[in-house]
Parts: structure tokens; C-alpha cells; sequence
């Protein structure tokens, strides 16, 4: 059994990894790297393997940087099966179409440049027809189900606690009459966190593929970090002004939701409009009613209320038009606006940003890691001028960064994830996080005896497992 490390090496975007077992080729994930524009094309165009010597793909969940580029797998041939949760799958399904959607309209941008400079016209790294044709192949399954995407290989997946239908992905093969146990985290998400089941640690592996966003942070709990948020609202109001999330259409913005329409009714912040900006985040909202599946006990006590807390809050508004999106720009009150993309590199969340940067009065809250070289790093870094749609905007406005609200794991539950199956590992490799996440998590586990080999590699290394 051979690894092949082929995204998300030492980044954390673009998730992708080839297992080899008995001439057969499982691919885990297929998301698309984000970073520069002409860097972000080169890496997601090409891949280092014959899509069409790809058996199937086993996919952890359905953001983008771990599924986004399934589409461009299947213009370049691939055929095969795509296994997921059955969450996952109809999260993938809206998720791109999007994709292909901000792609289309992408590089009409690039080519209007382009044409200017003398220079041909670029393609879309894909569009609507690829994605369209990629959502057929995908195959659902429950969580803990055993099934063989290739055969002699038994695959189950298990609960990820990271956003709706996310899973780890187990990996049994059993070479020289001995069992091998492959355990892939994908994404982890954070114990008591809203809506979802904690994460499932991993059981009897022998090697772990496993991410480390945030190596190098204990995460605050999450309600000293919606305290944070509360108090961020208030004085953003004091001011008059707004205040602007750049979010995940799938997980942050439930979240947020769950979170502002609590506080909002326990009288905690005033009763000011909170507004979903974002056709895939109300699309996905109500995916999370759909697949109630995936709730945890508390969600279902809220539930017994007569309340949902994905989509049926009285206290939010959904926008679904361009003109509902373009209309907040003439209300002058104080308000809230949650819109993708979480990075800030597409979607209607440029154009509020665009709009309030100016404002001295607005707030901009930062809640989500950011990737090198996007806009949401730029304002994360806190940079005075940033350039949006191509024009430069002074900075005017606040932006408070608040790393509680993520829905990865901090470092002590990272710590806890490794070492769950310390008697039977043999290897652990990390991927999914940067070098200082890497380097601080390392020193966390160096403190505990017994570990076993740790690796964490460059991009197109392979592992003989």
C-alpha cells in the first residue's frame, strides 16, 4: 500500500491524496488549492496523475478546499464512483454548482485583462456542464457503514464533528495476511460545538493521515468567543455602523445563526436585522434541516421546541436576489451581515466589503483561518489598503479577528486526536497545516514517550505503508 501526499502539504487548501493498494488507485479528496490567482489556475488544472486511472474518491466532506475540484477530476476523465456521507453529498451537489458558477464568472474578469494585454482568453478551470456531470457519480453511505471502493479495500466513515456530514475516513487492507489500518481525519471539528456530534477518535490505527490547522492554538471555549462576538456587535452599534462576517456558507453561518438568534432573543444584543447574504448558504440551511441525522443531543432538545436553529429563526433574514443583496447597501442603520466566501475571494461578501472598508463606524470580523495571499489574510494581517474588484480601498473600518469560532480543532483536541491510538500507531503524518502549526503541535506530542514516527512532507511525497 503506497500514500501519495498530492495536496495540502505544508498549506492548508487543496486536499488530496492517492492510496495504490494492489494496482488499484483511491484517490481521498480532491479539493482545490486557493492562493494567488495565476498560482491557484497552474496547481488546480494539473494534476499529477491520469484522472481516468482513478478507480474512486472517497471524499471527507464537501468544502471546497477538499472537494472543489471533483469537476475539473471529471473533465479530465474520471468515471468512477465518489463515496460520501449522504449529508455530504447533497452539500456537494449546491457546493459545485457554485464553484462553477464563481469560476464562469472569474474568468470573464481575467479574460476582460487579458484581451487588454493582447493576450488569448483563458478557459474556466471548469464550468456548470462538469460540475453538472460530476454529481451523478457520487454514492452515499451512513456513517460507520463498511463498504469497498475498490475491491479487497474496506473503507468506513466516521463521524468528523466538522461541519454537516463531514467524516474520517477509515482505511482496512489487509496485505500478507495482515490487517492494515489507514485512519484520515480529514477535517476535525471541536467538542460541544452547535448542531453537530463531537468528533469519533481514531480506534486501532496504524497510520494517521491527519490535519493540523491550528497546531499552534488552544482555542478559547466557544462561548468566551461568542462573548467576544457580543461585545464586538455592541460597540459596532454604539458606532452605528455594521458589521461584516466573511463566513463558510456551510457550517460558520449555521453557527452564527444558531448563536446571534440565541442571544438576540435572550436579549444579549438588540434586535437588529441579521442578514444571510449568501444563495449557497441559505440553499445549505436547508440541507440542515434535511438531515437532522446529523444532530446532537442539544440540537434536538432545541428541536422539541418548535425551533430549528439551521433555518426557521424569526430573527434572520435570508437573501436569495442580486437586488435583495444590493438594497442592504442603501440601509444606513446598524446591522449584521454574514456572506461568503469565507476568505473573502468571491461572492457577494467582496461587494459589502467594497461598500463598508470606508466606514470607520463598520467592524469586520475576521472568524475563519485565512490562506496566504487571499483578501481575508490581507485584512486579518490588518493592511491599510487592499485592492478589491482590481481598485484599491483605504481601510477604514475595524477588524477584529476572533479564532474561537473556528470549526477546526485547537491544539489540545489535536493532541488528543494523535495520540488515541498511540498503542497500535506506527506512523503519523500531517498535513492540512502550516509550518508553524506543525512545529508547535510536534513539541505538544514530543512531551508524551513512546510516539511513533512523525512526518510531515512536502507535496508529491509517497509513504509505503
Amino acid at each position: 500500500m503506497k500514500l501519495h501526499i498530492l495536496g495540502a502539504a505544508r498549506t492548508v487548501t487543496g486536499s488530496m491524496h492517492l492510496l495504490e493498494v494492489d494496482g488499484h488507485k483511491l484517490l481521498l479528496d480532491c479539493g482545490l488549492f486557493q492562493g494567488k490567482r495565476e498560482e491557484t489556475y497552474a496547481v488546480n488544472q494539473h494534476f499529477s496523475f491520469d484522472p481516468a486511472s482513478i478507480d474512486a474518491v472517497v471524499l471527507s466532506h464537501s468544502h471546497i478546499d477538499h472537494s472543489g475540484n471533483l469537476p475539473n477530476l471529471v473533465k479530465q476523465g474520471f468515471r468512477g464512483p465518489i463515496y460520501a456521507t449522504d449529508a455530504s453529498a447533497d452539500l456537494a451537489d449546491i457546493m459545485l454548482k457554485d464553484s462553477a458558477h464563481i469560476h464562469e464568472w472569474d474568468v470573464q474578469y481575467v479574460n476582460k485583462k487579458r484581451r487588454k494585454q493582447g493576450l488569448p482568453p483563458m478557459p474556466p478551470l471548469y464550468n456548470m456542464q462538469d460540475a453538472l456531470a460530476t454529481v451523478p457519480l457520487f454514492r452515499s453511505v451512513w456513517y460507520g457503514q463498511r463498504f469497498e471502493p475498490v475491491p479487497g479495500v474496506g473503507v468506513r466513515l466516521m463521524d468528523a464533528g466538522h461541519i454537516l456530514g463531514s467524516s474520517a475516513v477509515v482505511v482496512d487492507v489487509v496485505e500478507d495476511g495482515a490487517l492494515k489500518r489507514l485512519w484520515f481525519s480529514g477535517d476535525i471539528g471541536r467538542y460541544d460545538a452547535p448542531i453537530l456530534e463531537d468528533p469519533v477518535l481514531p480506534q486501532g490505527a496504524d497510520y494517521l493521515l491527519m490535519e493540523c490547522t491550528y497546531g499552534d492554538k488552544a482555542h478559547e471555549h466557544i462561548e468566551d468567543a461568542f462573548e467576544e462576538l457580543r461585545q464586538v456587535i455592541l460597540r459596532t452599534m454604539r458606532r452605528g455602523g455594521k458589521v461584516i462576517i466573511p463566513a463558510f456558507a456551510v457550517g460558520r453561518t449555521q453557527m452564527l445563526t444558531y448563536y446571534l438568534s440565541q442571544a438576540i432573543e435572550r436579549g444579549e444584543i438588540p434586535d437588529i436585522p441579521v442578514v444571510i447574504d449568501s444563495p449557497l448558504a441559505t440553499n445549505a440551511s436547508e440541507l440542515y434541516r434535511k438531515h437532522s441525522e446529523c444532530f446532537d443531543e442539544e440540537t434536538w432538545r432545541f428541536i422539541a421546541e418548535h425551533r430549528n436553529p439551521a433555518i426557521d429563526f424569526e430573527n434572520i433574514i435570508y437573501t436569495r436576489s442580486v437586488d435583495e443583496s444590493k438594497a442592504l447597501n442603501d440601509y444606513h442603520e446598524p446591522m449584521i451581515i454574514i456572506s461568503a466566501s469565507g476568505m473573502a475571494e468571491s461572492g457577494r461578501i467582496q461587494h459589502h466589503l467594497a461598500n463598508n472598508i470606508e466606514d470607520g463606524r463598520n467592524t469586520i470580523v475576521i472568524i475563519s483561518w485565512q490562506a496566504p495571499d487571499t483578501l481575508g489574510r490581507r485584512l486579518a494581517d490588518q493592511e491599510r489598503k487592499v485592492r478589491i474588484f482590481g481598485e484599491e480601498y483605504y481601510r477604514k473600518a475595524e477588524v477584529v479577528t476572533i479564532g474561537g469560532l473556528s470549526a477546526h480543532a485547537g491544539q489540545d483536541l489535536l493532541v488528543e486526536y494523535a495520540l488515541a491510538s498511540k498503542e497500535t500507531l506506527k506512523k503519523i503524518i500531517f498535513v492540512h497545516g502550516e509550518e508553524k502549526a506543525y512545529s508547535a503541535l510536534r513539541g505538544r506530542l514530543d512531551d508524551h514517550a513512546g510516539l511513533p514516527e512523525i512526518a510531515y512532507p512536502q507535496k508529491g511525497e509517497v509513504f509505503a505503508l
